[in-house]
């Protein structure tokens, strides 16, 4: 029982990066053959490569720290519905997506449609705050990967994390998306088989002390659990759609049908894999291995359950979490590339001075290396994106046309405040501790319901000042109108010409198939006539027109 040997820790960990090195160039070399395919590689994936893409993008081996602590606090109740919160949110991709992809065919990021919806204001407003989260979970990343080389081998985890970067790095900056999706596919394998074992491993080898298990309570439902059952789905459904690498597979799904499969597969695949590895905190719990009551103990009880397994088990643990990982920061990789790429470039540049945009890791290891508090980070991008988000999906309701893109800045900066006003009633005018609960300074299970009040007034104020902007545009307008005499256009639809954004598109090197029309078979398309066609400064905000609504 116990760890593997310095030497045999460092041969796991450096052979498992050097394969997936060698079969990230092969792929990259052999696939992504155009700035289409390092980018955005539309319709090209099937049912079984979208699942085995979306669920590795789902993972990474921060769920080795936060899933087991869920389940040491919160119990059976914590885990199913952190399970649940973090695999169901998969499923709205389907209906979001063909609904976008209809609106924006040669999109492959959510921020594309939001320039066509609500200009370039409100799309580099919604870009910076998904490099952001982009970036926060980089850093989450290289934390969590770099804690658990340590907490499995006992050695300095920094090397490895750097490795990891560069080895990325590497098979990214030559394959780009196309690289990452197929490696993902392997992966995804893998991470099946991997957890096959250890799983059959923990069974035979881990001996439960049954009357330990009423004395826990962890079969009982909490308050914090209840409370779970709300704060966990808006969190992630919301922090989902900041995330480009899902929109990328999105939108890579050769139709419709492939895509509501493929995330019914994720779905299921996430649900499985995170509920098992959450029981290991109750597990550990059970066979007496931690003790509650000691802070910290349960985001390492996944560790200190496996220090009892056999070295055997311990290796194949090493390579299912650097798995994990790789799978995940790549797809992090490109999707930061991807998107500073089309918000701020809009494709026009050459690939070589995209993939320098890869040097957004530099500052994600340095940040690394301070130790962060990895579900704070998590709890951060989750209660942005509850603020910012809501106004954005509003856009896609038909009959919420009129609502523009100051509406969508406002409403989104709005939500954000709502939480500290929330903050200030909550703790009585405490300034300070309402400015802390902007950034959940007291964690998601803190025995109050602070957590619980900043995710509905994330939202929920999001919606409020989106309806307060548009009431306060509409005052403008009427008065405006009234003493100018202009037509009061407020209520007037809006077209965007599509055609001009899709030629850019492909000016700028992206491949847009030829099958995207209302009528063909997937239903996800939108014709493009070579009448309609028009070769202006595509991009500009000036592209929004009268009168049709985009989200119709």
């Amino acid at each position: 029982m116990g760890v593997p040997s310095e030497h045999a820790s460092n041969a796991i960990i450096y052979t498992t990066y050097c394969v997936f090195l060698l079969f990230g160039l092969a792929v990259g070399i052999k696939f992504a053959r155009s700035k289409s395919d390092f980018l955005a590689s539309l319709r090209t994936q099937s049912a079984l490569p979208l699942a085995l893409n979306f669920a590795t993008s789902g993972l990474g081996s921060g769920i080795l720290f936060t899933y087991p602590e869920i389940g040491n606090i919160a119990g059976v109740q914590g885990v199913l519905t952190y399970a649940i919160a973090s695999s169901l949110p998969i499923m709205t991709f389907p209906f979001l997506a063909s609904r976008i992809r209809k609106a924006c065919p040669h999109g492959f990021v959510l921020t594309e449609y939001v320039r066509e919806r609500f200009g370039i204001v409100a799309s580099l407003f919604l870009s910076i705050f998904s490099v952001l989260t982009m970036f926060l979970y980089m850093c989450s990343e290289l934390t969590s990967v770099s804690l658990v080389i340590n907490s499995l081998t006992g050695l300095n985890g920094l090397p490895a994390t750097i490795v990891e970067v560069v080895v990325t790095i590497l098979y990214t900056a030559v394959g780009g998306l196309r690289t990452s999706l197929i490696t993902d596919n392997i992966q995804g394998v893998m991470i099946i088989f991997l957890m096959i074992i250890c799983t059959i491993a923990v069974g035979v080898n881990v001996h439960i002390d049954k009357g330990a298990i009423p004395d826990s309570g962890l079969t009982h439902a909490t308050k914090l659990g209840w409370q779970l059952l709300y704060i966990l789905p808006v969190a992630i459904v919301f922090n989902n759609y900041f995330l480009s690498g899902y929109w990328q597979r999105a939108f890579s799904s050769k139709t419709d049908k492939d895509l509501f499969w493929g995330c019914f597969g994720a779905t299921i695949f996430i649900f499985v894999i995170l509920t098992l590895v959450g029981f290991s905190g109750i597990l550990a719990n059970w066979a007496g291995l931690i003790d509650p009551e000691v802070e910290g103990a349960g985001s390492a009880s996944f560790f200190i359950l496996l220090s009892t397994l056999p070295t055997w088990v311990v290796g194949f643990c090493i390579v299912f979490a650097l798995t994990m990982s790789c799978a995940a920061y790549d797809t992090l990789q490109v999707a930061i590339v991807a998107t500073l790429s089309n918000d701020v470039f809009r494709n026009k540049i050459n690939m070589w001075w995209v993939r320098i945009i890869l040097v957004v890791n530099i500052p994600a290891v340095v940040v690394a290396t301070k130790g962060l508090n990895i579900l704070v980070l998590f709890l951060i991008a989750d209660l942005v994106s509850a603020a910012l988000l809501p106004p954005i999906l509003l856009g896609l309701i038909p009959s919420l046309y009129f609502l523009n893109g100051f509406d969508v800045v406002v409403g989104g900066l709005g939500g954000f405040l709502t939480v500290f006003f929330f903050g200030l009633i909550y703790y009585d005018g405490n300034a300070a501790a309402a400015g802390g609960l902007l950034i959940l300074e007291k964690g998601l299970y803190a025995n109050d319901w602070s957590a619980f009040g900043a995710f509905v007034a994330a939202p929920v104020g999001s919606m409020l000042w989106t309806a307060g902007a548009f009431g306060l545009r509409c005052a403008y307008y009427m008065i405006r109108s009234k003493r100018t005499g202009e037509p009061f256009r407020v209520f007037e639809r809006r077209e965007v010409d599509r055609a001009r954004f899709a030629d850019a598109a492909t000016r700028a090197g992206i491949f847009i198939p030829d099958d995207f029309n209302d009528a063909g078979s997937t239903g996800s398309g939108v014709a493009i006539s070579e009448g309609d066609r028009k070769s202006p400064d595509v991009g500009a905000s000036e592209d929004v027109k009268r009168p049709e609504d985009l989200a119709a």
